[in-house]
């Protein structure tokens, strides 16, 4: 294992200034800057691109929601300003390349923002992880982590409407000695329950929230870690668990933590 390097996550705008252009924006997300949880995957992140030095920024401050909840909840016009402001503040910056730490931010970056003239490469944290590991084999210590037994859960945004299921589980296989399938998986898993920006509103009528039902499914392959790559899904299957009494026998982490615990940073 390489001496533990000192986390100092660069701005866009400070770089600007110094006449330098990264080639990254590592695009944090509402979740990953105010959810408590959340940032401790941001922070994992941040970790592993500093680690492999990857030449990235953040925007900071000039960070804001990509829209996606407004679209989702039926206010298109929301939705539309606040893409527009993004991407000024991507042009201004000429920002070529994105990666995400959640699925619903990479979506709507992919698939949606082209239609307002916003086109950019866009990659999933997991797909990008993927390739720094690909690109430097032997750097992960599986052992560090031989005790878990790990199963994954499909995000929507990142599954079914992008069709990324192998990233994730090669990433898993390369940390870990013990993976396990849910039951249903890939094309067929059920949602955590909080996509349609559910995220934000009161249940609905009914006798079970899905977030149980996913977590029930979760837990029945004896898994000890529930590994998820996006905020919404972490936080229903944290829910999940607490719901099950399983939260301090089974453990929810996002998939950049794992790969933060095997590299020992």
């Amino acid at each position: 294992m390489t001496e533990q390097k000192k986390i100092n996550i660069p701005v866009m705008a400070d770089l600007h200034t110094q006449g330098k252009k990264p080639e990254y924006l590592f695009w944090v997300g509402c979740a990953g800057a105010y959810d408590d949880r959340y940032k401790k995957v941001t922070r994992a992140f941040a970790k592993i691109l500093t680690y492999f030095e990857v030449n990235y920024a953040v925007l900071g401050t000039e960070e804001t929601c990509t829209g996606d909840p407004a679209r989702r909840a039926g206010n298109e016009m929301l939705f539309q300003m606040q893409a527009m402001q993004v991407i000024e503040t991507f042009s201004r910056y000429d920002i070529k390349k994105i990666i995400t730490i959640c699925p619903h931010c990479f979506n709507t970056f992919k698939n949606e923002y082209p239609d307002f003239g916003g086109q950019y490469e866009v990659i999933h944290h997991t797909k990008f992880i993927q390739q720094l590991l690909d690109a430097h084999p032997g750097e992960v210590n599986q052992d560090i982590l031989k005790k878990y037994k790990v199963t994954y859960h499909d995000p929507c945004y990142l599954g079914r409407a992008n069709g990324e299921y192998d990233a994730p589980r090669d990433v898993i296989n390369k940390v870990v000695s013990k993976t396990l399938e849910i039951d249903p998986h890939k094309s067929k898993a059920l949602c955590c329950g909080a996509g349609g920006a559910q995220m934000f509103k009161e249940a609905e009528p009914g006798d079970r929230e899905v977030y149980d039902k996913r977590t029930e499914q979760a837990l029945a392959t004896g898994a000890d870690v529930v590994a998820t790559a996006c905020p919404f899904c972490m936080t229903m299957i944290t829910d999940g668990l607490k719901l099950q009494k399983k939260e301090d026998t089974v453990k929810n982490y996002d998939i950049a933590e794992l790969v933060a615990m095997a590299l020992g940073i």
